[in-house]
């Protein structure tokens, strides 16, 4: 190839030249001859996107307790305001739970009022979540011309395990303590039971006393 194909001079796009073949007297003679390129008309090049839908979920797995709020991370990009929804699948079923466009006000499921919140980058967060809601967690994300894109997030809900060690020392105390009010008790009545015992006894001894005087005093 001859000259420049690409002229950038004086636009910030590409630009093309146009060969243009014109009529001259060759070595062959009567034949055209393509020597020459006409730079005046130029045609622009265009950078066109790739067309869809692409979704990044940076955490697929997520391990919860009870009560937490938890926070189902997602990232898209697309041409146009989007439509998103979120499904739930569990061993009770499967539901839709939100449906939305960023911008406007979200759709949400009656079993998810009041504890939900949707975000514009497509994430969707959890207030006090329980045992029922452990499952799979299902984002479609569709552009205007039709074209998906979704993702999967697992979610496992655990019960608080401190609370019950909590319980299990809170009884532990409670049981040390009776215990110790059964073995002060014991205590207690053993030391009264001596104190009786040690009366009766000096009792005893003074009555017996009294009898041998009185004998003595018969005699």
């Amino acid at each position: 190839q001859r000259g420049k194909d690409f002229q950038t001079e004086g636009h910030p796009d590409f630009f093309i030249s146009d060969l243009q073949g014109r009529s001259g007297r060759g070595a062959a003679g009567g034949r055209p001859s393509f020597l020459h390129y006409q730079e005046d008309l130029r045609i622009p090049i265009y950078f066109i996107p790739c067309q869809g839908v692409s979704l990044y979920i940076p955490q697929s797995a997520i391990n919860a307790t009870v009560e937490e709020d938890i926070l189902l991370s997602v990232e898209y990009s697309c041409h146009g305001v989007p439509t998103i929804e979120w499904k739930y699948t569990s061993n009770w079923g499967a539901q839709k739970i939100v449906e939305w466009k960023p911008g406007t006000q979200a759709n949400v499921s009656q079993s998810h009022k009041d504890r939900l919140c949707t975000f514009d980058n497509g994430s969707i967060q959890l207030f006090s979540v329980g045992v029922r809601d452990s499952g799979y967690y299902v984002i479609t994300v569709t552009e205007r011309l039709g074209s998906s894109q979704f993702g999967t997030i697992v979610l496992h809900v655990s019960e608080i395990l401190y609370e019950d060690l909590h319980f299990v020392a809170v009884l532990l105390a409670f049981l040390a303590a009776v215990a110790a009010l059964l073995i002060s008790l014991m205590w207690v009545c053993n030391k009264c039971a001596y104190k009786f015992q040690r009366k009766r006894r000096h009792k005893l001894k003074e009555s017996a006393t009294e009898d041998i005087e009185l004998q003595d005093v018969e005699c």
